[in-house]
C-alpha cells in the first residue's frame, strides 16, 4: 500500500474525459494531486456515457464515486430553491447519495479535502479539525447570472438577479471559511476580493495547455474539407451559444461582403437547435461532437473568439494560440491572457471591427502566420500547467504545514 497521504477530492463533474472548459482543468487538477497524495474522488455524472471512463479515473485515484444527477430530479430540487431562498445552481447539486457517499469518505483519515466549484462546497461546509478545506471556484459564477440579466427579458432576468446574488452570498460565505481559495485569473479573484464580505483574500492560478498536444507539427489526420475561420467549444453553453449567434448574424456578413468564399465552422459537442440552425447561412457549418479539435484548427487560417459574456479564462483561445493559430478575440473572451494585442492576440468588439480584423488576416498570409508564431510562443513561455498547478500546490503545502501535516514534494503529476 502506498505511504502517500490520504486526500478529499470532490467535483460537480467527471473529471474526464477533459474535454470542456472545466473538465480540462479539474483533470489537470486531479492528475496533480494524484501524482502526490491517494485521492478519493467524489463527482456528479451528467452523461451516462462518461460511466465508461471510470477505470481510467481509478488508474491515478485511490477510489472514485460517480453518482449519477438525473437532470429532471435535479431540475425538481432546483425549483424547490426558489421557496426556500436558495441558490438554485446549489439547490441542483443537492443530492442524498453524494451526501451519503462524502460523510463515509470524510471518515479516512484524510489529511486535506479539496473542493471544485462552488456548487460542492456544500458537501464539507461542516469542517473536520485540523483538515484544511480549499475550494477552487474557477468562475466568479455569480457574476456570470448577474451578467445574463442585463439582455434577458422577464421572467428570465428576475431569475438570473436573484441566481447572482443568492450564489454571490454563498460563494462569499465559502471564500471565508476556506482555508484557502481561488480562481482561475487575476481578474477573476478581484471579483471577489472586491467584495466587502470576503475577509479572507481569494488567490488565483491559471489554466494551462498542453503545448505537446496542441502542436501545429504534431501527429493528427487532416480534414479534407477545413474552414477558413474555426470557434471551438461545448455548443450547448450559453456564452457560446451566444458568441456564434453573434458571429454569424452581425459579423458574419461584414466578413463574406469582403470574403466571398470565405467559410465558417462551428466545433464543438450538443449543438443546440439554435446553433444547429446557423447552419443554413452560406459558409457556415455546424461539426457537433468530433473526436479530435486540432485538425480543425490545423486546418483553419483564423480562430476566432467572439465571446460578449465570458467568465476565467477561456481555453479556446490558448488551444488556438498554441496552435500558431490567429486568434481573433473580443476583450471579454481574452480577459486573463497575457499576450499582447495586436502582436500575439487580435483583438475586437464592435461587429464592423471584429470583421475587418478577421478579413485582413484572411488577406494577409504573412500577418497570419507571424502573429500565429508570436501567439504559440506566448502560450509555451507562460501557460504550461506544471507552472501554473504549483501555485496550488505552494498554497496546499502552506496549509499541510500550519495543520502540522508533513506536505510530500511539489513536482506535478507526470
Amino acid at each position: 500500500m502506498s505511504d502517500k497521504p490520504e486526500i478529499l477530492f470532490l467535483a460537480h463533474r467527471i473529471p474526464f474525459p477533459p474535454d470542456k472548459g472545466d473538465k480540462i482543468r479539474s483533470w489537470r487538477l486531479l492528475d496533480y494531486l494524484a501524482g502526490r497524495f491517494r485521492v478519493h474522488l467524489a463527482c456528479f455524472v451528467d452523461d451516462p456515457a462518461d460511466f465508461a471512463h471510470e477505470p481510467r479515473l481509478l488508474e491515478v485515484c485511490e477510489s472514485a464515486t460517480l453518482i449519477p444527477i438525473e437532470r429532471r430530479s435535479a431540475l425538481v430540487r432546483s425549483a424547490r430553491g426558489l421557496v426556500d431562498g436558495e441558490p438554485l445552481t446549489v439547490a441542483y447539486f443537492r443530492d442524498p447519495a453524494m451526501a451519503s457517499a462524502v460523510d463515509a469518505l470524510r471518515e479516512r483519515p484524510l489529511v486535506a479535502e479539496i473542493v471544485f466549484s462552488s456548487t460542492m462546497v456544500q458537501y464539507v461546509e461542516t469542517p473536520v479539525e485540523g483538515r484544511p478545506r480549499i475550494v477552487d471556484f474557477c468562475d466568479a459564477d455569480s457574476d456570470k447570472f448577474t451578467s445574463y440579466a442585463a439582455d434577458a427579458i422577464f421572467p428570465m432576468n428576475w431569475i438570473f438577479t436573484r441566481e447572482g446574488a443568492l450564489l454571490g452570498n454563498a460563494e462569499n460565505t465559502a471564500a471565508n471559511w476556506a482555508d484557502a481559495s481561488f480562481a482561475i485569473t487575476p481578474d477573476e479573484a478581484a471579483l471577489f476580493n472586491r467584495r466587502e464580505a470576503i475577509v479572507r483574500e481569494v488567490g488565483c492560478w491559471s489554466n494551462g495547455v498542453d503545448t505537446d498536444y496542441f502542436d501545429p507539427s504534431g501527429d493528427f489526420p487532416l480534414v479534407s474539407a477545413p474552414a477558413d475561420i474555426v470557434f471551438t467549444g461545448a455548443m450547448d453553453y450559453r456564452a457560446n451559444i451566444d458568441a456564434v449567434e453573434f458571429f454569424v448574424r452581425e459579423i458574419w456578413p461584414f466578413v463574406r461582403a469582403k470574403a466571398p468564399a470565405a467559410t465558417f465552422a462551428i466545433v464543438g459537442a450538443r449543438p443546440t437547435r439554435r446553433v444547429k440552425a446557423l447552419a443554413r447561412t452560406a459558409g457556415v457549418r455546424v461539426t457537433g461532437r468530433v473526436d479530435d479539435i486540432r485538425p480543425w484548427i490545423a486546418g483553419a487560417k483564423i480562430a476566432v473568439a467572439p465571446l460578449r459574456v465570458a467568465r476565467g479564462l477561456q481555453n479556446k483561445v490558448l488551444e488556438g494560440m498554441a496552435m500558431a493559430k490567429p486568434v481573433v478575440a473580443t476583450t471579454a473572451a481574452a480577459t486573463g491572457v497575457l499576450a499582447k494585442p495586436g502582436v500575439e492576440i487580435v483583438l475586437a468588439d464592435a461587429p464592423a471591427a471584429f470583421a475587418a480584423a478577421t478579413v485582413d488576416l484572411l488577406i494577409h498570409a504573412s500577418r497570419r502566420e507571424r502573429t500565429g508564431a508570436a501567439a504559440r510562443a506566448r502560450v509555451v513561455a507562460d501557460y504550461q500547467w506544471d507552472r501554473q498547478l504549483s501555485r496550488f500546490g505552494a498554497a496546499l503545502d502552506s496549509e499541510l504545514a500550519s495543520d502540522e501535516v508533513s506536505p510530500v514534494a511539489t513536482s506535478p503529476a507526470a
